[in-house]
């Protein structure tokens, strides 16, 4: 029986605009690096991973000044309208690569500061439908609704089922493909790939991660994982 490869699938073709940068968020520095620089070589440097997916935008000015633009193994796909169309394509670019039960692990670029700890469980505890790595909620949550042009708080939030969900999220490569193609067929929201596999009956594996596996989205997000990842021995444990 041939055993089941792993490969990730970085979306990166987005424009982060809530960041009110220059230039992508993925570009922007942390320690001196591209921020995507960062999210590659934490995926890249895991044992299990022998290539990985990065889906860019066709016209990116910026990826040619990456420390990863001559890696021979990365395969690069081309960003579509929306992140579920990116991952659609990164699945496209692995058809003859990848067989339908190997998994595809598909991590935001802008989450920088993932452990190889915490992909070794993920991927320890991994089993079909597929799994993702979430953080259980800590704050007390709040339901808002719109009145007099204000939010005001609706009503208060059970906490104790709710999880925020991270990445990598894992699923096998024709499983996952056929989701997504069904969803956007449908007309669908698909937020993540895990929202993709519940639209069609599945019900995938919550596995708790760190809860410093930040997306950086705004611009106080990049000193908050500048430090995370600089307060860590091995940025990679």
């Amino acid at each position: 029986m041939t055993t089941a490869r792993y490969f990730p699938i970085l979306p990166a073709a987005g424009v982060g605009s809530r960041m009110q940068a220059d230039r992508p968020k993925q570009y922007l520095p942390i320690q001196g690096r591209f921020l995507l620089d960062c999210t590659l070589d934490a995926i890249l440097s895991y044992p299990e991973f022998e290539q990985a997916v990065l889906v860019l935008s066709a016209d990116d000015p910026y990826w040619p000044d990456s420390e990863y633009a001559s890696d021979e193994r990365i395969i690069r796909a081309a960003g579509g309208r929306e992140r579920c169309d990116s991952v659609l394509n990164g699945l496209a670019a692995l058809q003859g690569i990848a067989t339908e039960q190997d998994w595809v692990v598909v991590h935001d670029i802008a989450r920088p500061c993932l452990r190889h700890g915490d992909l070794d469980k993920l991927l320890s505890e991994l089993a079909d439908p597929g799994a993702i790595l979430a953080a259980p909620t800590r704050d007390t949550m709040k339901r808002g609704v719109l009145r007099d042009g204000k939010v005001v708080i609706e009503h208060t939030v059970e906490r104790e089922q709710l999880w925020h969900a991270l990445t990598p999220q894992v699923f096998r490569y024709g499983q996952l493909q056929q989701a997504l193609t069904a969803c956007l067929a449908q007309g669908l929201t698909v937020t993540d790939e895990a929202s993709a596999m519940e639209q069609q009956g599945c019900q995938p594996l919550l596995v708790a991660g760190r809860s410093d596996n930040i997306k950086v989205t705004r611009r106080e997000d990049l000193a908050l994982a500048e430090l995370f990842l600089s307060t860590s021995l091995s940025p990679h444990s």
